[in-house]
């Protein structure tokens, strides 16, 4: 049976189980997915084929993104075009977010 639900104790339990990776995947509907990441200390991802958008659920830090420095705080929502170079920067330890892919490959051209 396909997930239709998941809460934030699941995302911290399944990225709790992962050795290596600091994402899990927890819902996945066709060009949809639902992801729990929490870097430790840095955040080396590389630009993605997907839009996306982060839902912050703890921590604060700064966000590189398209050459800018943005400031983020729990509970902000971030929005990244596909294919734009973006990353997290001096977060706090307690740094973890949602990340909602979505769209085609290629995404909308901003």
């Amino acid at each position: 049976m396909k997930n239709f639900k998941v809460s934030l104790p699941q995302a911290i339990e399944a990225l709790e189980k992962k050795a290596v990776q600091k994402f899990t995947v927890l819902l996945k509907n066709g060009n949809m997915s639902l992801e729990y990441f929490s870097p430790d200390k840095i955040d080396s991802q590389t630009p993605h084929k997907q839009d996306e958008l982060y839902v912050i659920t703890s921590g604060s830090g700064t966000f590189f993104l398209k050459g800018e420095r943005i400031l983020f705080n729990t509970n902000d929502v971030l929005f990244v075009p596909a294919g734009m170079e973006h990353r997290f920067e001096n977060f706090t330890d307690d740094f973890a977010t949602w990340v909602i892919f979505y769209g085609p490959n290629g995404g909308e051209k901003v």
